[in-house]
């Protein structure tokens, strides 16, 4: 079939059922295969060899950081539009590290993500407006969060442990043995400075890596 082929990643069918029935709308565009979870995504994006993969990072278990580097290491080539609730530069940067093509935050009008796609899959990157004025702001001020700090997987390992996981929890999502869990944890605490995982989730909080539901007891 021709047109541009899109992955779609999302944890909730009703949210993907709409960016679907948005996207289909679009000539040319057509969704070739859904996911919910980071490992469906890797098998759906190795079946299919989509153009666009439409990613959210909240994902179950492996979040969508993960499923983005297990892609890119698999397909340099992927392009990759991160489409997310997450806000927060810090995060944003974090993806492109990864090797994300575009980053649209799911506050943005569906014209923004329609057009990001279309610039993704024409070999270009996209950036919404919000995400694009909180990188420039931070520039501007010299800030680096914490998260420049630590590598991807370390990110994601944070995300896990400041949202309440398991070391077991985390070495079962992310195909690591508790032990390498353990010796991620101790090191982001070293890079961060934290003494305590209280002060972890603190950290993951302010770098907008968990929602403001998650507290430290």
């Amino acid at each position: 079939m021709s047109g541009t082929a899109i992955l779609l990643v999302d944890d909730h069918p009703v949210v993907r059922e709409g960016y679907r029935r948005l996207l289909e709308r679009q000539p040319g565009f057509r969704v070739a295969a859904e996911a919910e979870t980071a490992a469906q995504a890797y098998e759906a994006y190795r079946r299919v060899r989509p153009d666009v993969v439409v990613m959210d990072l909240n994902l179950p278990g492996a979040g969508g950081l993960e499923a983005l580097r297990h892609i890119r290491q698999w397909d340099a080539r992927a392009r990759i539009l991160v489409f997310t609730m997450h806000d927060a530069a810090a995060y944003a940067l974090k993806a492109f590290e990864a090797g994300a093509a575009g980053y649209v935050t799911k506050s943005s009008a569906p014209a923004d993500l329609v057009r990001a796609v279309a610039r993704v899959a024409a070999g270009g990157r996209a950036l919404s407006d919000d995400i694009a004025r909180e990188i420039a702001a931070e520039r501007l001020a010299g800030r680096d969060g914490p998260l420049a700090e630590l590598g991807t997987r370390e990110t994601e390992i944070l995300r896990l442990l400041a949202a309440g996981h398991t070391t077991e929890a985390i070495a079962d999502a992310l195909c690591l043995s508790p032990k390498t869990i353990q010796n991620y944890h101790s090191q982001i605490k070293a890079k961060l400075g934290a003494r305590t995982d209280a002060q972890l989730v603190w950290l993951a909080l302010g770098a907008g890596l968990v929602g403001e539901g998650t507290r430290p007891a």
